[in-house]
C-alpha cells in the first residue's frame, strides 16, 4: 500500500535539491505512470465535455459569418485570461481603446489584453503552416510581451534562468512553488511537444488538460506563462478541428474558480492528483462550453431581431441598413465618417442613418462629444460583457 502511495504521489515529479539551497520541481514526462484512472465519473465529465464542444462547434457554424462573430469571442477570452493576471481592463476598455475613444479613466493594463488578442490571432494564423510546438510557443509570447508589462523578460524567448512563484518581494527560498531549472526546462517541455502530438490514442481533452497543466509546471518562460498556456488550449482545440473556430472562453471558468485552479495545478505536483485536475478541467469545458453556446443563439435572435426592425421601419435605406448591421458584427464601433465611407453615401446622409439607428437603440453613442462621435453595438456587446 506505501509503494503504491508513494509511486502516485510521485508521478507528476520530484522535488529536487538544488545548490542555492532551495528545491525546484522536476516533472515527470507525460502521459502519467500509472495512467489515468478513467473511473465512472471521469468517463461521463469527458462525455459531457465532448459533447458540449460538439453543441458549440454546431451552434458557431449556423452564425451567417462565423469569422466575424470569432472576433468578439477573441475578445472576451483575452479580457478573462488577462484579468486572472491581475489586470483590471473590461471588453468594453478594449473595444474602445481599438476604436481610438480617449478615455482618461481606462485602466492602464489594457494594451495587455490588446496584445493577447493579437498573440491569439497570430498563433491561429501560424497553425496553418506550423504545428503547435516550441516554435509557435515563442512567437506568440514575443507578441503577447511587445511593449507591455514584462517586456524586458526575454520575449520569445525560454528563460536561463531560475523563476518561482509566490508572493510579491518573495524568494526561492520562501516561494509557492519552484519550476524546473531551465536546462531541465527546455528538456520537458520538448516531452510535451512529442505528448501532444502523439497517437496513443488518448482522448483529445484528456491529453489537452495534462498538457496545459504541464506547462504551467513547466513555466518556461519568465513572465506570461499563465496567459501563453491557456492559449494552448484554445490553439490546441482549433488544430484538432474539434472547433473550427476560437469560441471557447475557458478562462471565465478559471476566472471564477481562480483559487480552485491554482491549487488543482499545485495538487498534481505535489501529490500527483491529476484525476482531480482533469475533473476540473473537464467540468470547466462543460460549463463554458454551454455558455457559449446561448450566446451564439443569442446573437442569432439579435440578428434577427434588428434585421427586421429594420425591414420595417428603414424604409427605403433598409439595404443600406442592413449592410452597416453587418459590419457591427465584425467590429462593434463606428463613427459617421465610417459610415459614410462603407456605404458610399454623403456624410449628412451616412449621419441620418446612424441617427435611425441610435433613435432604435441598436447604436449608442460612446463618447460624449458633439464631434468625432464613435458609436457602439451596446446589445451585440453586453452579450458579452454580461458573461
Amino acid at each position: 500500500m506505501s509503494v503504491t502511495f508513494i509511486t502516485r504521489r510521485h508521478r507528476a515529479g520530484r522535488y529536487v535539491q538544488q545548490p542555492a539551497g532551495y528545491k525546484a520541481f522536476i516533472p515527470a514526462p507525460l502521459p502519467p505512470n500509472p495512467g489515468i484512472d478513467m473511473d465512472v465519473e471521469m468517463q461521463g465529465l469527458l462525455s459531457n465535455a465532448d459533447r458540449a464542444l460538439g453543441r458549440l462547434d454546431g451552434s458557431i457554424q449556423t452564425l451567417p459569418n462565423p469569422d466575424l462573430f470569432a472576433f468578439m469571442y477573441v475578445r472576451k477570452e483575452a479580457v478573462l485570461s488577462s484579468q486572472i493576471e491581475g489586470t483590471q481592463a473590461s471588453l468594453n476598455d478594449v473595444i474602445r481603446a481599438e476604436a481610438d475613444i480617449f478615455d482618461p479613466t481606462r485602466p492602464s493594463d489594457v494594451s495587455e489584453v490588446i496584445n493577447y488578442i493579437a498573440a491569439m490571432n497570430v498563433g491561429l494564423d501560424e497553425l496553418k503552416n506550423l504545428p503547435l510546438s516550441r516554435r509557435l510557443v515563442e512567437q506568440i509570447h514575443e507578441r503577447l510581451l511587445r511593449g507591455v508589462r514584462g517586456n524586458k523578460m526575454n520575449p520569445g524567448e525560454f528563460r536561463r534562468s531560475q523563476n518561482w512563484i509566490g508572493p510579491q518581494g518573495c524568494t526561492p527560498i520562501d516561494a509557492i512553488y519552484i519550476p524546473p531549472p531551465y536546462q531541465v526546462a527546455e528538456e520537458t517541455f520538448s516531452d510535451l511537444e512529442r505528448f501532444l502530438h502523439g497517437d496513443d490514442h488518448i482522448p483529445p481533452l484528456i491529453r489537452i488538460g495534462l498538457a496545459h497543466a504541464q506547462f504551467e509546471t513547466i513555466h518556461p518562460f519568465l513572465d506570461g506563462n499563465g496567459r501563453i498556456g491557456r492559449l494552448l488550449i484554445t490553439f490546441f482545440l482549433c488544430a484538432q478541428a474539434i472547433l473550427q473556430r476560437p469560441v471557447l472562453y475557458l478562462s471565465l471558468y478559471l476566472k471564477e474558480h481562480r483559487e480552485e485552479y491554482y491549487s488543482r495545478l499545485q495538487n498534481v505536483r505535489d501529490r500527483g492528483e491529476w484525476e482531480e485536475w482533469l475533473k476540473f478541467f473537464l467540468r470547466g469545458v462543460n460549463e463554458v462550453a454551454n455558455q457559449a453556446t446561448e450566446t451564439a443563439k443569442k446573437i442569432v435572435a439579435l440578428r434577427e431581431n434588428h434585421r427586421h426592425l429594420i425591414v420595417e421601419r428603414f424604409g427605403n435605406h433598409g439595404g443600406k441598413a442592413v449592410r452597416l448591421l453587418e459590419r457591427l458584427y465584425e467590429r462593434p464601433t463606428v463613427s459617421v465618417k465610417d459610415v459614410a465611407s462603407l456605404l458610399e453615401i454623403s456624410f449628412p446622409n451616412a449621419n441620418a442613418l446612424v441617427a435611425k439607428f441610435v433613435q432604435h437603440e441598436i447604436l449608442r453613442e460612446t463618447t460624449g462629444y458633439s464631434r468625432n462621435r464613435i458609436f457602439m453595438y451596446a446589445p451585440y456587446v453586453n452579450l458579452f460583457s454580461n458573461i
